[in-house]
């Protein structure tokens, strides 16, 4: 029987330290980097490698869905990290989508969108 242990997605970086500082801040855990690469994780399921590349057009289409238990929580963090002023970023305020998450918007420096959300 084939089985998967994890799916890592590996996320480009204009500015690389940047990006390292942004997501440490947002709440992801450093694991490992070097000049190129660096391993990223929360909780025990959720891991991607920030890269350090960077194709605009690129960037500006890459999303990332991160489900969550508790969104509101999330969003509490997220603002309380003030992410958009320290870091020149936008998001956008907790919806109810008719999918069936509540989600929040985040950009990441470089311009990747990640929708933070939680089951309905």
């Amino acid at each position: 029987m084939l089985r998967s242990v994890e799916l890592k997605t590996f996320v480009p970086a204009r500015d690389f330290e940047l990006s390292k500082d942004f997501y440490q801040t947002m709440g992801f855990k450093l694991g490992w980097a070097d000049e190129q690469l660096a391993y990223f994780s929360h909780g025990e399921h959720c891991a991607f490698l920030l890269q350090n590349f960077y194709v605009k057009e690129q960037a500006e289409n890459f999303v990332m869905h991160l489900l969550v238990e508790e969104v509101d929580a999330w969003w509490e963090h997220i603002q309380a990290a003030r992410l958009d002023e320290r870091f020149d970023t936008r998001v956008i305020a907790p919806q109810d989508q008719p999918w069936g998450i509540r989600e929040f918007m985040v950009f990441d420096p470089s311009g990747v969108l990640w929708r933070i959300g939680q089951n309905t």
